[in-house]
């Protein structure tokens, strides 16, 4: 869940494989890439396939290239970019609430245990606490969100002018290797018709070459015999 078994430069190297490799218009499957990389950076875990999917429709991108883009959120990756989101946003914002990891973690403790009370409040006689999820909204979830946003359209739009590049250019590459194994097919065939031809006796050339004729029923002159 954390490392991939082939490390992180293969994991990198299948998804552009994948991504290169879609057969749609190049432009397509970039807006498809730009929907999924920009929801992969907006803090929504569970939702970020859905959220892509619906991006990408609206966009009239690749759906595909959409879920594929969202593994631009990783365990490597993630961390950085949260503290530089919390920190943008907390600016942006005016929040004073101290950003150490501490506080961070505080913050998610409190938010899970008011989310755990009111679960079993629904089912008992307990009464309902949201202090914990209010502060974990202010202090947290929205200056991420907010802070994200910025950062994340920026990289998100250098990844999808990367992506035209790129499937344009192996596109091109495929076409071109296509249309080059096209004539070498021609070309061994017609060697190998030649080459049967040549390989054919004389005799047996003749007979094929030469159409045999239909005997004619009508006598010369085209006036058919008289009756008795």
């Amino acid at each position: 869940m954390v490392y991939p078994d082939g490390g992180f430069r293969r994991a990198i190297q299948y998804v552009v494989h994948r991504m290169r490799r879609l057969p749609d218009d190049p432009r397509k499957v970039a807006r498809g890439v730009f929907a999924g990389c920009v929801i992969g950076f907006l803090p929504l875990p569970g939702l970020q396939f859905l959220a892509a999917w619906g991006l990408a429709v609206v966009m009239r991108g690749n759906v595909l290239a959409a879920l594929l883009g969202t593994f631009n959120s990783n365990p490597v990756t993630t961390p950085f970019f949260a503290v530089m989101s919390l920190s943008l946003g907390h600016w942006m914002l005016g929040v004073e609430s101290t950003l150490t990891p501490r506080e961070v973690g505080r913050g998610f403790a409190l938010a899970g245990r008011d989310i755990w009370n009111n679960i079993i409040a629904l089912f008992t006689s307990e009464v309902t606490h949201w202090d914990g999820l209010i502060g974990f909204w202010h202090d947290i979830y929205l200056p991420y969100f907010i802070g994200a946003l910025g950062p994340a359209l920026v990289l998100s739009l250098m990844f999808y002018y990367l992506t035209i590049s790129l499937v344009q250019a192996y596109q091109h590459a495929r076409e071109t290797t296509s249309k080059e194994r096209s004539e070498k097919r021609h070309k061994l065939r017609a060697t190998l018709a030649e080459a049967a031809a040549r390989l054919m006796p004389k005799a047996d050339r003749a007979e094929t070459d030469a159409a045999p004729v239909a005997p004619s029923l009508e006598p010369e002159g085209g006036k058919a015999p008289e009756q008795p």
